[in-house]
């Protein structure tokens, strides 16, 4: 593979001290799994893609196709000789997404699993270190779980072995405000958080928060699973194996692409030259963003969604209009 042709520019990941490129890569949607059909070629073009246009950011997690998108990242990243950084994501051991408010820690990461996890992960990404391994999801409870300690603890000695770097935490969805106590303990280094023209929530007390602590932030989601890219239509439909069947189901997708074409008439093309690049403009235009990471399952997503990182932020005025076109609601329930 050819070095990477243009050097995208990088933000500091909070205290963590580590430098990432402000467009990462979310690893989800190439793990065949709740995406619909997905080629292996297909998805190692995206990540070569991705890599020759300055991405060093690539995020990932155990359960995406059960590590496919773990094994395939490592595989793009051997073959090219590049350096990145790699998070990934521990799996709660009940599988339940989001996070019940009344679920005990033992239910979700004991000790055991979070290591037997990491080993895996380990062995998936090829790779000495994890960057950032972060719980997959969270509830502040169990700060006050009896056996928070010997979780803590575990993620401690991993990290006093070398397997792991930094520590994080994947919010739950539709409620950002479910990781502040974690954030204002200081038990994690950085955060991972839906973000984006609709779900604006973060900005009132997440985003605060973690700069006040040095906790980075890593934004998920920027396209609304597709409802921010422009490519949507009330006739969309979706595969059987894609889970946006349900996330866009009943009158969602028209009110979706309604409110969508309205931010469009707005941004396109004052600025930005799509839908997509002004969503991702949008969320690097707040600095407390260390990076932003779309799902890229194409070379032409990866090449797309890197053009948004050239230092053309939204102004003040702007940003104080669009936060009318904020719309709060849970598709994923």
């Amino acid at each position: 593979m050819t070095p990477p042709v243009s050097s995208m520019p990088s933000r500091t990941l909070g205290r963590s001290g580590i430098k990432v490129s402000e467009i990462g890569f979310g690893g989800w949607g190439i793990g065949k799994s709740m995406w619909g059909r997905t080629e292996d070629e297909e998805s190692l073009r995206a990540l070569r893609a991705a890599i020759e246009h300055g991405v060093d950011y690539f995020d990932t997690a155990a359960v995406y196709g059960h590590g496919h998108s773990e094994r395939l990242i490592a595989a793009a990243l051997r073959e090219s000789g590049a350096k990145a950084v790699v998070g990934t994501k521990v799996p709660p051991k009940n599988m339940e997404w989001p996070a019940h408010q009344h679920t005990r820690l033992a239910h979700t990461f004991p000790a055991d699993w979070v290591r037997s996890n990491a080993e895996r992960s380990l062995r998936n990404l090829r790779r000495d270190a994890i960057d950032l391994l972060m719980f997959h999801v969270w509830n502040d409870r169990w700060l006050s779980d009896p056996l928070w300690p010997e979780t803590l603890a575990v993620f401690s000695e991993l990290r006093r072995e070398g397997k792991v770097r930094f520590v994080g935490l994947s919010v739950n969805s539709d409620d950002p405000d479910s990781a502040l106590g974690a954030v204002e303990a200081g038990v994690v280094d950085a955060v991972q958080v839906i973000f984006n023209l609709f779900d604006q929530r973060p900005l009132a007390r997440l985003l605060p928060a973690c700069r006040a602590k040095g906790v980075g932030v890593i934004v998920r989601c920027p396209f609304d699973e597709g409802g921010l890219t422009g490519q949507l239509t009330p006739d969309t439909r979706f595969t059987a194996e894609d889970f946006r069947g349900y996330y866009f189901g009943g009158d969602r997708l028209a009110e979706t692409c309604r409110r969508a074409s309205a931010l469009k008439s707005l941004l396109v093309p004052a600025h930005a030259a799509g839908l997509a690049e002004a969503a991702l403009r949008f969320c690097l235009s707040f600095r407390d963003v260390a990076t932003v990471i779309p799902g890229m399952r194409t070379a032409e997503h990866a090449a797309a969604n890197a053009r948004a990182a050239d230092g053309r932020l939204l102004p003040g005025d702007l940003l104080a209009e669009l936060a009318a076109h904020a719309w709060n609601r849970n598709f994923y329930r």
